[in-house]
């Protein structure tokens, strides 16, 4: 226990302390965010090479705990696969094909070290109690794969406004955290705790009004992070409802991610082609300043790790009433904020 609370201190510190050197860094090679369209909402050039910090943070606590452990080495070579992209992708944007190519091999090369969506408690087990488990089977590999770039490029979308993806991803991280000790996967619990702990080393400096932005890197690193904690841990309980454990766990982003692509569709545009209709736009449109439209988010975000956690301990009724009540809530936010309205935007890609 205490090294693991070494770790999280040591994570916390590294990410704030890497900070202000990779501000330093950005001015002077010109990774620079310069507002140019009506979907940035800052008003001046901002550093936007907070990934890196973030990355280093994470690595400095894992590596306390674990040194070089081969069994972690799948997860650490995708995600500085996914690091390097994005900070490439920061410092002289790339192609969304050549980004989502790029993420693949990175998920491809997690799922050759065994982790995959192999198995879930059957949410219909009372009305086929001999089918315990879905086994997926073969397609583990796509379903997986489905998976780790959605979440992915999920926290990237969200990344709108200081401090959004930052605090979101720490409620989610903490909320993993929290499944993974409830079905005793103390590994995933760890990077789950780790990841939250040198996000919030980062936090300060990113919080409204940011002095430096996390960037593709920062984004798409915790995104993937994200994604492979909730298969090493949420996934793996007995819980009959385990399956939308982390989908709950990291709900705003996805939700968003979800409304996004069924807007797009509708309004016949690409799904990867950036607009306006991101649900911190529609705060924002709504008259709420940059800093009321995030704690409203961390709220729902909150909220909605909340539930993920109350999944593991309720009892199968209770539960199918909870998913009920979010999805059903979701939908009338959804509605009411109009994120499924089609509006113009950039041809900016937002992969």
């Amino acid at each position: 226990m205490i090294k693991n609370i070494i770790a999280f201190i040591i994570a916390v510190f590294v990410a704030y302390g890497v900070t202000p050197l990779m501000i330093r860094l950005a001015k002077l090679i010109g990774a620079m965010d310069v507002p140019g369209d009506d979907r940035r909402v800052h008003k001046t050039p901002t550093p936007r090479l907070g990934g890196p910090a973030i990355f280093i943070g994470f690595m400095a606590a894992l590596f306390y705990k674990y040194g070089l452990k081969p069994e972690l080495s799948g997860i650490l070579t995708g995600a500085s696969i996914i690091m390097v992209l994005g900070l490439f992708d920061d410092i002289r944007p790339l192609s969304a094909k050549f980004k989502l190519v790029v993420q693949f091999i990175a998920a491809v090369i997690v799922m050759r070290s065994g982790i995959r969506i192999t198995s879930v408690a059957n949410p219909l087990y009372f009305l086929f109690p001999e089918s315990p488990y879905i086994i997926f089977g073969n397609w583990s590999y796509p379903l997986t794969l489905i998976w780790i770039v959605g979440v992915t490029n999920a926290i990237n979308l969200v990344d709108g406004l200081d401090g959004l993806a930052a605090g979101i991803s720490a409620i989610s991280s903490i909320t993993l955290m929290v499944a993974a000790v409830s079905t005793e996967q103390t590994v995933a619990a760890f990077m789950a705790a780790i990841l939250a702990a040198s996000t919030l080393g980062f936090l300060p400096y990113n919080f409204n009004p940011a002095k430096i932005f996390m960037g593709d890197a920062g984004a798409l690193f915790l995104g993937f992070m994200l994604s492979v904690i909730s298969v090493m841990g949420a996934l793996k309980g007995a819980a009959a409802l385990s399956i939308l454990i982390p989908i709950f766990a990291i709900g705003l982003p996805i939700f968003d991610t979800f409304f996004a692509m069924l807007r797009r569709t509708l309004s016949g545009k690409s799904m990867i082609e950036a607009d306006k209709g991101h649900l911190h736009h529609k705060l924002l449109d709504a008259g709420m300043s940059q800093k009321q439209a995030v704690l409203t988010l961390y709220s729902i975000s909150a909220i909605l790790g909340f539930s993920a956690v109350a999944l593991v301990e309720v009892t199968l009724k209770v539960a199918f009433i909870l998913v009920f009540a979010v999805f059903l809530l979701a939908s009338m936010g959804a509605k009411y904020l109009g994120l499924v309205e089609g509006r113009h935007g950039s041809n900016k890609a937002d992969l």
